[in-house]
């Protein structure tokens, strides 16, 4: 499969970096200024962080659950159409019909309002750092989908914040067809100091591909905390763009003809020796 990809005109994109409480109308009216504030600097698609619709312990958050159509995707439709946009709705808490757990979702929407791919977070963030036990299978099921979605012709490949530390999710959707990965996040403070750029900028190396990864920041209801630093970074693996530690927005220009120089000129991803480590390849 040849990995050579499709150039054309620049896209701004967008980063939302927020910090969401438990009160989900606050949360609802923080995400659409930073949404419109991205929209007036130029963005055709926005991103928005991790759970940004609500955010607290496992109990509250399975009680906070929405279906896909309940307020907080129905407002990030409106705010697409209204300013003529797409908008990856970060992941937000979807309820399981007579179920004890939801999905951690994420929603690409169109311009339109239409809701464009549906991505269900894989991996479940069951670990202990900083002092602190993270249980999210308490409260969330995994999905079973690896989603590359459209934007403008290019291939959008759709993760979320844990997924980051499993490359061989990210090398699937290269070869799906991914251009760009959005990781939209709540990576803690704790891992964040030391992990955090070091595996956005290795996703966008090893796969020659744009990374939108839009993260929460500070302090959360819950006690818990973000480590921020939202970035854009280029498929060479530079950072185009890297957010301060408060809520605010970034913006920078994927540049498609230079991805496409990068693949054509280090064309690493036609250089897999599938018939030796087992490579599956595209899933499609």
């Amino acid at each position: 499969m040849s990995q050579s990809a499709a150039s054309g005109p620049a896209l701004r994109v967008g980063a939302v970096q927020m910090t969401t409480t438990d009160d989900v109308a606050q949360n609802h009216r923080a995400a659409q200024a930073l949404v419109r504030r991205a929209a007036a600097f130029g963005a055709e698609l926005v991103v928005l962080p991790e759970k940004w619709h609500y955010i607290h312990n496992d109990h509250r958050t399975v009680a906070a659950a929405e279906e896909l159509d309940g307020p907080s995707i129905s407002a990030a439709r409106a705010w697409a159409r209204d300013l003529g946009i797409a908008i990856l709705a970060g992941s937000v808490i979807e309820r399981i019909p007579d179920a004890q757990q939801a999905f951690n979702t994420s929603v690409l929407l169109l311009p339109s309002g239409e809701v464009a791919a549906v991505y269900r977070k894989l991996h479940m963030f069951d670990v202990d750092v900083g002092g602190v036990s993270y249980r999210e299978s308490d409260g969330a099921r995994p999905g079973n989908d690896m989603v590359v979605a459209n934007i403008q012709g290019h291939g959008l490949g759709m993760s979320i914040c844990y997924d980051l530390r499993f490359p061989e999710l990210y090398r699937r959707l290269a070869l799906d067809g991914a251009q760009i990965i959005a990781v939209p996040a709540a990576f803690t403070a704790t891992t964040g100091r030391d992990h955090w750029e070091p595996l956005l900028r290795a996703r966008a190396i090893e796969n020659q591909a744009f990374v939108i990864a839009a993260n929460q920041v500070g302090q959360h209801a819950n006690g818990t905390a973000s480590y921020g630093r939202s970035m854009i970074i280029d498929p060479w693996g530079v950072v185009l763009a890297q957010a301060p530690d408060e809520p605010t927005v970034i913006v920078a220009d994927l540049d498609f003809a230079a991805l496409a120089a990068v693949r054509r000129r280090l064309p690493a991803l036609d250089h897999r020796r599938s018939d030796i480590y087992g490579d599956p390849g595209p899933a499609s």
